[in-house]
């Protein structure tokens, strides 16, 4: 069985039982037998891409979410980059801390195509339960990821509801690191108002202890830096 059906597969089955749809219901939309779903999702039969779009219309997603993307492969298209830090990898963990609840959140990041010379598609999947199947998530954002010499910034929109936005803005490093620390501020939906914290960016996940989520409060040091990172972006 093709490894790359497989993924696409358990995809199309995460994202439409995050929507609550039923395999019927999938099938209806796009004019298959719920057999025939029942198999793209177990990766038995490969999809055209045709139906790829249909099936990404249907889920409301962007078609990229359903394609399989090697995470940790080199490829030219990433050796250019500025930052040293986003080089060779498509997939990135992060995390915040949500002061409103008391509660650390985790989030997976997926860079996609190339749509510029620096500027590459991006997905961001927040408060994840399980990495292993990190489409079933809170909320879904896309947008831009854009690389700049000292600065790499991630733009993105909430899926559902677009009023819903987030800036991003991570220092570039021309050192190599596993971890990253970033300022993502803009608006949140529930409740309605602005917010401004501070995220931790890795390659790989991290352990969810008590050391990191004290790491991710903000403190006095926190605030002066959060209005250079504003300073940078305004320029």
């Amino acid at each position: 069985m093709n490894k790359i059906n497989q993924e696409v597969g358990k995809k199309i089955r995460a994202f439409r039982k995050s929507k609550g749809m039923s395999a019927q219901q999938l099938a209806d939309t796009i004019y298959k037998s719920k057999g025939t779903v029942s198999k793209y999702e177990t990766g038995d039969i490969a999809i055209d891409l045709v139906t790829l779009y249909k099936i990404a219309d249907a889920l409301n997603i962007q078609v990229e979410q359903l394609l399989y993307i090697e995470h940790r492969k080199a490829t030219s298209l990433l050796n250019n980059l500025p930052s040293t830090f986003f080089k060779n990898s498509t997939r990135f963990y992060s995390y915040f801390y949500d002061g409103r609840n008391n509660k650390l959140v985790k989030c997976v990041i997926d860079i996609l195509a190339q749509t510029d010379t620096n500027s590459y598609k991006t997905m961001l999947y927040m408060n994840v339960k399980d990495f292993n199947c990190y489409q079933e998530c809170e909320n879904t954002y896309w947008g831009y990821t854009e690389h700049y010499d000292t600065l790499t910034t991630i733009i993105l929109k909430n899926q559902a509801t677009p009023l819903e936005n987030m800036t991003i803005n991570i220092l570039a490093s021309f050192l190599e690191s596993e971890k990253k620390w970033g300022l993502m501020s803009g608006v949140s939906f529930r409740p309605f108002m602005p917010i401004s914290l501070k995220m931790l960016f890795s390659k790989t996940p991290l352990a969810e202890s008590q050391e990191l989520i004290n790491e991710l409060k903000i403190s006095k040091d926190d605030i002066r830096i959060m209005k250079i990172y504003n300073m940078l972006s305004i320029i």
